[in-house]
């Protein structure tokens, strides 16, 4: 059996992990920041190239008409190239820039940087402990993502 606080301390740790990796990225930026929905979006149509705003919205889990203004903002922005679909001339498909995909490398690179130096100060223990815990957390994930596809 759990403690009761556990699914709480786990959602608590996963959510400040994250916070902390944004802000420390952010700092020292010399470009604007973006916000984490356009980097979500920017990634998903990094793996995704060609893919339509409505199945954004619907991967991303937001509004159309939100995703519409962050596309409006990414290609006015230089990020986001909008093309009409051949196979439907109402649809766009969505496709990176260079600037997008030099972005996202830097991103990545900071970030992996980033948590390689803070792993690398924590005890074998610890991150045998992290590394055994990453199966785990993609199911958890995969879970989550289940669920909110169900009707």
């Amino acid at each position: 059996m759990e403690p009761e606080t556990f699914p709480e301390e786990l959602a608590d740790a996963l959510v400040g992990v994250q916070r902390l990796i944004r802000r420390r990225l952010q700092a020292g930026l010399a470009v604007p920041r973006l916000r984490g929905a356009e980097v979500e979006l920017l990634r998903l149509v990094e793996a995704r190239p060609g893919i339509g705003i409505s199945e954004a919205a619907k991967e991303l889990y937001l509004a159309g008409n939100s995703v519409s203004t962050l596309v409006n903002h990414l290609v006015r922005d230089g990020y986001l190239v909008r093309e009409t679909d051949p196979a439907d001339r109402r649809a766009a498909r969505l496709l990176l820039t260079g600037a997008a995909e030099a972005r996202l490398r830097d991103w990545q690179e900071r970030r992996a940087a980033l948590v390689r130096r803070q792993v690398d100060r924590l005890d074998e223990a610890d991150r045998d402990a992290l590394r055994a815990a990453i199966p785990a957390l993609r199911r958890l994930a995969e879970n989550l993502h289940e669920e909110a596809e169900k009707p």
